[in-house]
């Protein structure tokens, strides 16, 4: 497709204009690190061109400045600036980090994570990618929004790659991004990214569509033009301050509609009004007075502001016969309600920087994200298979859910093909867990009823209910649901068998003739030694069959161990490397053994800590290994002496597709990066390959290298040193 066949000229986007909209609501002590972040990605980028001939740069500054029409945060606007540097090779995650701060640095790792994943037929790649964008939403949702901002700009230069290509994006943003950005309710953003793919995917409808709009546009304009008219001078009658703009129906919705059959000439809303006012009875009284002067069509009123969708929604529609006979669709709201349609969650995600309101703001984002937290516990605890999990984010995040109704009229929204019992639970598990019967429109209902669009939905609960129902699992229609009646029977069998390890270790104290008063005495060294927090966690261990009661009964007859000793058991390796006492500078002490711990393998560089230990010197960890982390006594400072030429050993694992050659491009990566692999341990897993290293290395920073040219490999799904 040619460029000059673009629905819309480019803007031509400069930093100077990036950086006019970020002063109008980001603080001057923040515009700084978005200049920097300007000047480290042109930098980085520079000389390199996009398939559109335009410097590489114009990119990420489109991504920034499409961001700042939604007035994202600073760290998001300098994250979208540098979130294709990962890529080049150029720089690291360390470097970003140390010149921008964790949290930038963060987004744009995570960023570039998503990108490096595209979704097709293999069912690895296809997981990997959604489960990348589900967990992007839960952690930080600026990091969808910078993605679907960068789509957004792909997108519009789409016409500059090969058409089958154009096809393949067009297709992953009509599944994937587009659904989110609609769930997320940024209008803004959702709408475009529909038109633009429809206009790749399908270009004969696309066009088919555009060419009736062109056609009718003439006439459409006169009497949109004399509705405003209409509308405005009521207004003007009743001193209320207003605007109205004509409203484009989006291509895609009109796609969509007559996709369910409706013709081109049916779709009422081609002629579309918004009517801006500044407050919320304002929107009801103008209401009120289109209606007392023009009919309207019936059971085509919808009142989101009294009930606004779950996506923060809220505006008033109404279908009347307006100017001509014609029908117009009206749309109703204030300035901020405005806001909030076009913008959705992102007008609310700098939350923590406002004191007033925060709270309820990050609930409403939390209770947003919470549906896309449930679809990755589900994954989790079900083991589902690859087709199965794609599967259950497409129904329950990205296709079009119902609306249905407390009797108090809050919505509720829920994938098609939900149950009360589904409903029960959204609204809060103590009412699913209690149910014992549901009404549906003052009907009674079966527990599998499936609940339609509209449907008001009475929850009957009784206190004395013992829960849920098994059965149920197989119902219920939503993550959320299943996790909540699987996490009841859990703690239900975690309670059971932790009476039932209580039991069977009494009736062996018994036959040992150990009074309980001497297991209690000894008890915490027996957590100590077998790594459990606290006794219930030992009865549960005993319970379920991972302990025998013979066993921990064992274990008090042994030599009494302090628990100093047990903690040097657990520290105190028998393959601890070499005394390196050249190489670490132990704080005070002179002439002692020092050695690095086998747990972590810290490497020169690494933030390190020693431990002095009985008969072997002190032990050097990392600062942040896990086996250290609790221990306050015998803790002395150390630090590497940078003036040695050593190599350290230390453990990496990797993620990978199953790709041929992967092990021989691993090895590869290695050679470039001057290190050393000493051992590879390979596990075959269901969908991909866990790859085991022990590798030589001299500093932390060439390992950091090696780590990122590992990372950038597109067959790697996951790549972090270990600790045992």
């Amino acid at each position: 497709m040619n460029k000059e066949m673009n629905m819309q000229e480019d803007e031509i986007v400069t930093f100077d204009m990036l950086l006019n909209n970020a002063k109008k609501y980001i603080a001057e002590e923040n515009i700084g690190i978005i200049e920097k972040s300007y000047e480290f990605a042109s930098k980085i980028h520079s000389g390199t061109k996009r398939l559109s001939g335009e410097d590489y740069i114009s990119h990420p500054l489109n991504v920034a400045y499409i961001l700042t029409k939604i007035h994202s945060d600073y760290e998001a606007l300098s994250a979208a600036l540098l979130h294709e540097v990962l890529k080049t090779g150029n720089t690291s995650y360390s470097v970003l980090e140390s010149e921008f701060g964790t949290d930038i640095a963060t987004l744009v790792r995570e960023v570039d994570k998503i990108n490096r994943l595209s979704l097709s037929a293999d069912s690895l790649y296809q997981i990997n990618y959604y489960k990348k964008i589900l967990v992007g939403l839960c952690e930080d949702v600026r990091v969808i929004i910078i993605k679907l901002a960068d789509r957004l700009h792909n997108m519009r230069t789409l016409w500059a790659i090969p058409k089958e290509k154009q096809k393949e994006k067009a297709k992953e943003t009509l599944e994937i991004l587009a659904p989110i950005a609609h769930r997320l309710g940024i209008h803004y953003i959702k709408s475009e990214l529909e038109d633009l793919s429809l206009r790749y995917y399908k270009p004969d409808v696309y066009f088919d569509i555009v060419t009736k709009l062109n056609n009718t546009k003439k006439e459409r304009d006169s009497v949109i033009i004399e509705m405003k008219s209409k509308i405005s001078e009521m207004l003007n009658e009743h001193n209320i301050a207003h605007e109205i703009k004509g409203r484009s129906k989006s291509i895609y919705s009109i796609y969509n509609k007559m996709q369910n059959g409706k013709k081109f000439e049916e779709i009422y809303d081609i002629l579309a009004l918004r009517v801006y006012v500044n407050t919320e009875s304002e929107c009801y009284l103008t209401l009120g007075l289109i209606h007392s002067k023009y009919k309207p069509l019936s059971n085509r009123f919808k009142d989101y502001i009294a009930m606004p969708k779950e996506n923060m929604y809220q505006s008033l529609h109404t279908t009347i016969f307006g100017v001509g006979g014609e029908l117009y669709e009206i749309q109703i709201r204030t300035y901020e309600m405005d806001k909030i349609a076009e913008y959705g969650i992102a007008s609310h995600w700098s939350y923590k920087e406002h004191i007033d309101g925060s709270s309820a703001i990050k609930n409403v984002m939390e209770q947003k994200l919470q549906m896309f937290r449930n679809i990755i516990e589900s994954s989790k605890d079900e083991a589902l298979t690859d087709e199965d999990f794609v599967n259950t984010v497409k129904k329950e995040a990205l296709d079009n859910n119902i609306y249905v109704y407390t009797p108090k009229g809050d919505v509720i929204e829920l994938p098609i093909g939900s149950t009360p019992i589904d409903f029960a639970y959204k609204v809060h598990t103590n009412i699913g867990d209690k149910m014992v019967g549901a009404i549906v429109n003052d009907n009674i209902v079966s527990l599998d009823y499936k609940l339609k669009e509209g449907d008001i939905v009475k929850i009957n609960v009784n206190k004395n209910s013992k829960g849920p129902s098994k059965e149920w699992i197989n119902i219920v229609n939503t993550s959320q649901a299943r996790n909540r009646i699987k996490s009841f029977y859990t703690k239900i069998d975690k309670t059971e068998n932790i009476k039932h390890g209580e039991e069977l270790l009494l009736k062996e104290l018994r036959k040992a003739n150990i009074p309980f008063k001497e297991f209690n005495e000894k008890v915490n060294d027996i957590l100590d030694e077998l790594g459990e927090e606290n006794i219930n966690d030992l009865y549960l261990c005993i319970g379920n069959g991972k302990y025998t009661p013979i066993y921990i009964v064992n274990l008090l007859s042994k030599e009494e161990k302090s628990k100093e000793e047990i903690i040097l058991n657990k520290l105190n390796n028998a393959n601890i490397v070499e005394d390196l006492k050249n190489d670490v500078i132990v704080g005070g002490l002179d002439e002692i053994k020092v050695t690095l711990a086998n747990c972590c393998k810290p490497v020169k560089g690494d933030d390190v800590i020693g431990y002095i230990t009985k008969g072997n010197g002190v032990v050097v960890h990392r600062t942040n290994c896990h086996n250290i982390s609790d221990i306050d006594e015998r803790i002395v400072p150390t630090s590497w002496n940078m003036n040695s030429n050593n190599k350290y050993k230390t453990s990496i694992m990797i993620k990978t597709a199953k790709k041929d050659n992967m092990l021989v491009n691993i090895i590869s990566k290695a050679s470039s990066s001057n290190v050393t692999i000493q051992s590879i341990n390979v596990i075959n897993n269901l969908d991909y390959l866990t790859y085991d290293l022990l590798v030589l290395v001299e500093n932390v920073d060439k390992l950091n290298s090696f780590l990122n040219d590992l990372y950038q490999m597109p067959e790697v799904i996951e790549v972090e040193r270990v600790i045992k």
